[in-house]
C-alpha cells in the first residue's frame, strides 16, 4: 500500500490554491475550478470544492474548514529559510516559530486559511536525518 494524496475539501478552492502555491513555491495543475492537485517528488496533495462532494455521496461526507486533528507536514531543505521567506505572507497564522521538537525535526506550524495545521520540518539530529536518508 502507498500514500499517494491528501485531500483538502474547502468552499475556496482558488483561495486554497494560491495559499499552497506561495507556501510550497509549486505551481497546482487546475483540472477543473473545483479541482487543484499540487504535486511534489513524494506525495500530492489535493483540493476539492465541496462541489466535488456528490461524487462521494453528498454533502454530509466531509465538511470543510473544520479539521481539528490532523497536520499536513512537507519536509523541507532548511526550515529556518522557508520561515524567513514566508513570515510576511503567514503574518497571523504561524502557530509556532521554527521549535526543534524531541524527535530531532525543526518545525514551523502554521494555519491555512480554512485552519488546518501545516508543518513545514527539517530533520536536524543525526536520528532524523537517518530517518530520511535516501528519500527526496
Amino acid at each position: 500500500m502507498n500514500l499517494v494524496s491528501i485531500r483538502i475539501i474547502t468552499a475556496d478552492v482558488a483561495q486554497l490554491v494560491n495559499f499552497y502555491e506561495q507556501v510550497t513555491a509549486l505551481s497546482a495543475v487546475q483540472y477543473t475550478p473545483d479541482f487543484a492537485e499540487l504535486k511534489t517528488p513524494t506525495t500530492t496533495l489535493a483540493i476539492g470544492s465541496t462541489k466535488t462532494l456528490v461524487f462521494f455521496g453528498g454533502d454530509d461526507v466531509a465538511k470543510p474548514a473544520q479539521n481539528s486533528s490532523v497536520i499536513i507536514e512537507f519536509r523541507v531543505a532548511d526550515v529556518e529559510k522557508e520561515y524567513e521567506r514566508l513570515t510576511d505572507f503567514l503574518q497571523n497564522s504561524i502557530v509556532q516559530k521554527p521549535t526543534t521538537m524531541p524527535w530531532g525535526n525543526k518545525s514551523l506550524l502554521f494555519r491555512d486559511p480554512d485552519g488546518n495545521l501545516v508543518n513545514l520540518f527539517t530533520p536536524v539530529t543525526p536520528e532524523a536525518i537517518k530517518k530520511f536518508e535516501g528519500e527526496n
